[in-house]
């Protein structure tokens, strides 16, 4: 008989995850760490204390090159791929030509006509193969399947990471490049951004995956750092109101719908001096435009007014009884001791101070819409 951890890949710091008490789980394929010994609450309060450590090697990394990898890349998102300044990082969304989101990710323009990607771990098979079929003939597309992915999340990670990488420091929120990071008497040469999923300031770092276990052994070895899982990871970006792909957005979702506008520059907007040229564009822009074209529903932020956590897929209706929708993610904030949610309501039902019920085991759970994050993000802009 073949068990479920028989198929499931493994991370490089996989024998260190066992090695430091770590409980395992099935995650987008991989056998990763949901929680360590100290539990979730205490690494969701130490994150944001101090300095997590976070493996997510199961995430995807690839390089477009070529003198078109940036308008290639461009005409396959709403964003503005062309005029991201050298050593700058951005947000970017992969759509489908109905204008439905197949995948949230980072972008950076290394120079030199490369552009580093990285893309969610249950949706790189996917993204690869559909950005080759998209634009391989005009840029090289170039999977990089011999690195593993670490952050370093929390207010102390830049002190325990300059001691090691000395000049990080200088970098602010969404710009990176290449250090060389001490570990022992070795120099890792690592590619590393000032960005993460947390609402934290902190970093990714980019390592070869032969080298890994040694930079975390070399981070954990830093007295701000201690390891965290991907349930303190969870409870960390919902309370920074950022979204989880497979939850809160899918190809059922528009970039408008999930209130992510901000994410779409100017310059791919109507009257933009490269309006549209993406998939689904006249979808989307009709939804900017509002009017007619509106988007019929809205991503939106949701405190409970009673202490009862409310989960994803659990319905929301108004006074009368009628369906709404439905919370996409839910759970009790660890930071501000409130549940907290997030999920679709009608346009016209989506401004703060709204209330709606959340139907948990047949019963009412009243809820109020309120502008995210939940909690203030701590990013560095110097």
């Amino acid at each position: 008989m073949t068990h479920e951890s028989d198929t499931l890949l493994k991370v490089p710091l996989n024998d260190l995850h066992v090695e430091l008490g770590a409980r395992m789980v099935p995650f987008a394929g991989y056998s990763m760490p949901v929680q360590y010994p100290a539990g979730l609450m205490a690494e969701h309060k130490h994150t944001r204390a101090a300095a997590g450590l976070f493996d997510v090697s199961h995430m995807g990394q690839l390089h477009l090159v070529g003198p078109d990898a940036a308008a290639a890349l461009e005409s396959l998102l709403p964003v503005d791929v062309i005029d991201l300044p050298v050593g700058k990082q951005r947000y970017g969304l992969l759509l489908n030509e109905a204008g439905g989101i197949l995948d949230d990710l980072m972008f950076f323009n290394k120079g030199n006509k490369e552009i580093f990607i990285i893309v969610n771990g249950a949706c790189k098979v996917a993204d690869i193969a559909h950005i080759k079929a998209m634009i391989g003939k005009r840029c090289d597309v170039i999977p990089m399947p011999e690195k593993a992915l670490l952050a370093l999340q929390g207010p102390l990670a830049v002190k325990a990471l300059s001691r090691l990488a000395p000049g990080v420091e200088k970098l602010v929120f969404m710009t990176g490049g290449t250090f060389d990071i001490a570990c022992g008497t070795q120099k890792l040469s690592c590619f590393l951004t000032r960005s993460g999923y947390t609402g934290e300031d902190g970093f990714e770092i980019s390592v070869q995956a032969s080298q890994a276990e040694l930079l975390a052994r070399s981070l954990l070895a830093q007295p701000e750092v201690k390891p965290i899982g991907l349930g303190a990871r969870n409870s960390l970006r919902l309370e920074a109101g950022l979204p989880l792909y497979g939850n809160d957005i899918d190809t059922s979702t528009t970039p408008v719908e999930a209130a992510l506008n901000w994410a779409m520059q100017k310059v791919r907007r109507a009257d933009g001096a490269r309006a549209g040229g993406f998939p689904g564009a006249t979808k989307i822009l009709a939804q900017l435009a509002g009017g007619a074209g509106a988007a019929a529903r809205k991503r939106v932020g949701l405190v409970a007014l009673e202490r009862i956590p409310v989960r994803e897929h659990t319905e929301l209706q108004d006074s009368a009884g009628k369906r709404l929708g439905e919370v996409t993610s839910g759970l009790l904030g660890p930071s501000i001791d409130k549940p907290i949610a997030m999920g679709y309501v009608p346009t016209q039902l989506a401004a703060p101070g709204t209330r709606v019920n959340a139907i948990v085991r047949g019963k009412p759970v009243p809820m109020e819409v309120v502008a995210m994050p939940f909690v203030p993000t701590n990013y560095f802009r110097g």
